[in-house]
């Protein structure tokens, strides 16, 4: 009776050897040939376009266009008749739901 106990036990899954097993440094870390983002960032830029038309600027060219555009960025005020008049209209609006005979 051991003899057949012995003999229905299957023998262990044999693994692959060849198989290269991967090391933690290799999954995490990128490849050499990748530039980082931080070199990527400081780089001169020797061909620049306008983000207006697309026409080739100078690096001098470009500066002086972004130094504008970001001077340009000011908030336009409205004349002080507008406002009033917008402050009308938020006023009736306020109201229209109290005083429903508003015009």
């Amino acid at each position: 009776m051991a003899q057949a106990t012995e003999q229905s036990i299957p023998p262990p899954i044999a693994t692959p050897t060849t198989a290269p097993r991967a090391n933690i440094d290799q999954i995490v870390v990128p490849a050499a040939a990748d530039v980082p983002e931080e070199i990527l960032r400081t780089e001169i830029i020797f061909e620049a376009r306008s983000p207006l038309d697309g026409a080739p600027l100078s690096p001098a060219d470009y500066a002086q266009l972004q130094a504008e555009l970001a001077a340009a960025q000011t908030t336009p005020t409205l004349n002080s008749d507008i406002r009033f008049i917008i402050l009308l209209l938020q006023a009736r609006r306020a109201f229209k739901p109290v005083i429903p005979f508003l015009p």
